[in-house]
């Protein structure tokens, strides 16, 4: 792939944007931007807008062969301009979790894993996480931070839940164009099933990441704080299917409900305490200072 994470943006008219590039890959060394309206990919039109899943599809392909991209970019003077670029794809690994710590006013530690998306190896990193955070002196409370996290691998957002809830607990129900329900549920021990427990969340939590949000504000597991009044809102299950002319069409697969039966599809999730110091730009520390 090239490294980078799309989501619609409804302030673009529906048009597809780039949300973040993973560092050194090569969207990142190419110059691609935050922000950046994806135009077109190898001469495909996608500036009437269309499902991020059907672009991130034409973004992939094998490595060491080339792709050319069109973007709009908004510059310093408020104007904007097209501008394109080629890039090589690589074997591109995301490191999706990171580790950190800090003190409350109270004088206990607390841990912050940051998930800032989900792929296939999501579940193993979170777990080498919480052993790190809860080696030495431990930590009294965890902190998931999904600010930013658009989704990705959904199965891992299901795995994750189980880390924090009971066996036997209902995570999503996933109903089929029949509205047939496939149930899925804890199968097995959680490990951190006691913890205090906050989930950090804004507008561009999405998918796979809400799966989680609601799963654990649905089984009372979690606090769930924001600065934005909702997340994004992304309650179906898509597959992208390829057109004749090399485009591709995004097609609902099933829709899924939370544990209380809420659908989120356009309404996304709000948060238990909102806080105005929980933007992108603010630590989990500073975001959580007045509940901890």
């Amino acid at each position: 792939g090239i490294g980078v994470q799309l989501i619609v943006d409804p302030t673009q008219g529906g048009k597809v944007v780039v949300f973040d590039t993973v560092k050194g890959g090569p969207a990142a060394k190419a110059g691609l931007l935050p922000g950046d309206v994806i135009m077109e990919v190898d001469g495909l039109d996608f500036s009437s807008g269309t499902m991020a899943e059907v672009v991130a599809s034409k973004c992939r392909g094998d490595i060491g062969t080339d792709i050319n991209l069109i973007v709009l970019r908004q510059g310093d003077d408020n104007n904007e301009n097209t501008k394109k670029f080629t890039m090589t794809r690589e074997m591109v690994k995301i490191n999706t979790v990171e580790t950190s710590t800090f003190i409350d006013k109270n004088g206990n530690s607390v841990g912050v894993l940051k998930v800032p998306a989900f792929t296939q190896a999501t579940i193993s990193q979170m777990m080498d996480g919480l052993k790190e955070l809860q080696s030495n002196d431990g930590i009294s409370t965890l902190v998931l931070d999904l600010r930013g996290n658009v989704g990705g691998y959904m199965p891992a957002g299901v795995d994750a839940a189980k880390l924090f809830l009971p066996p036997r607990t209902r995570i999503i129900s996933e109903l089929d164009k029949s509205n047939r329900a496939t149930i899925y549920i804890n199968d097995g021990i959680g490990s951190e099933t006691f913890i205090p427990l906050y989930v950090l969340v804004d507008s561009r939590t999405a998918s796979a990441s809400e799966i989680l949000t609601a799963a654990l504000q649905d089984n009372d597991r979690a606090t769930v704080v924001g600065k934005d009044v909702k997340t994004f809102g992304k309650g179906r299950i898509q597959n992208v299917q390829s057109l004749e002319n090399g485009s591709g069409v995004s097609v609902t697969r099933a829709k899924y409900r939370t544990p209380k039966g809420r659908d989120i599809q356009g309404v996304g999730i709000i948060p238990d305490r909102l806080s105005d110091k929980c933007g992108k730009e603010n630590s989990a520390a500073i975001c959580l200072e007045e509940f901890l």
